[in-house]
């Protein structure tokens, strides 16, 4: 709140919204007096509801998006005002990310970059776009009229993207805005695994959509799913966040013992990660080469 409330801009409104949340967020927010605060408070109905809501409920044609554990740089909306300004037909914009507390945590959020139409490649590939849902401004009435975010998946977001990539223009805004905060206690970090197998599963939507074959739900597939994510990756990617973590936390012991652990689970993919942090030409994606689904066509799309 206070990185939102110390923008260079005002001309905008936070619309907060509790979730049934019992650890004392609406006490705290009922305590900021400012208009530019509109706090909305409901039982507790899942991330997905809670994220179509807020774009109902949004009062302007831009909806900026933030976790209420990551924080905003100071010249943040000022720089989405001129993205805006520069592309209004846009259907939605994003920016880089690095990992927040800058001085204690090290790199940044594996992004996808490029033009709309690389962007747009991507996804015609059949590979998903990694963007940082906290730096996300979504064109209110597209995102709507795509039909919002669709799954209660801990993926949700990457559902919209390979859909809204497909008929709108995305806009990179090149610039690290948002300060993304790894904890071991944030949604992220409890539910990695579930995340990682719906992240195959909303590969498999696209490739569903782009190959013309009927999806089965995420239940019915889950192991075969399971079974397409590469040995070791699941651990070297906890363990690349944990090392983060516990740099904040300052345990450079057990800092050292998550990085090696990274390391020594897959190889392949702590190269990987390093070389994304440090090339700006290389191309990022998220997803298995497509060619993997299709040798398992006749137990994913079992109909064709």
């Amino acid at each position: 709140m206070a990185s939102l409330l110390g923008q260079t801009t005002d001309c905008f409104e936070i619309l907060a919204i509790v979730d049934g949340g019992t650890d004392g967020s609406l006490a705290y927010l009922e305590s900021i007096h400012d208009p530019r605060l509109r706090i909305l408070n409901q039982p507790h109905q899942g991330l997905t509801y809670t994220l179509n809501r807020m774009l109902e409920e949004c009062k302007t044609g831009w909806l900026v998006r933030q976790d209420a554990d990551d924080i905003s740089h100071p010249d943040r909306l000022q720089r989405i005002l001129g993205a805006i300004e520069q592309y209004p037909d846009a259907g939605m914009f994003y920016s880089f990310a690095n990992y927040h507390p800058r001085g204690h945590a090290v790199g940044s959020f594996r992004c996808s970059r490029g033009t709309p139409a690389e962007l747009r490649d991507i996804v015609r590939d059949g590979y998903l776009l990694s963007i940082c849902h906290s730096t996300v401004i979504l064109n209110v009435r597209k995102a709507m009229g795509i039909g919002g975010y669709r799954l209660e998946l801990h993926n949700e977001d990457a559902d919209l993207w390979w859909r809204m990539a497909l008929l709108y223009d995305i806009h990179c805004i090149p610039e690290e805005l948002v300060g993304f905060r790894q904890s071991a206690t944030s949604i992220s970090s409890r539910n990695l695994c579930e995340q990682m197998v719906a992240g195959i599963y909303i590969q498999y939507l696209l490739l569903s959509y782009l190959w013309r074959r009927p999806p089965q739900s995420v239940d019915e597939i889950r192991d075969q799913l399971a079974g397409l994510l590469p040995k070791g990756e699941f651990e070297a990617k906890e363990g690349l966040r944990a090392f983060n973590i516990h740099l904040v936390a300052r345990n450079y012991g057990e800092a050292v013992r998550s990085l090696c652990a990274s390391v020594k689970a897959s190889p392949a993919y702590f190269v990987g990660r390093l070389r994304d942090e440090l090339s700006s030409s290389h191309r990022i994606a998220n997803g298995v080469r497509p060619h993997l689904f299709l040798e398992r066509k006749e137990t994913l799309w079992p109909q064709c």
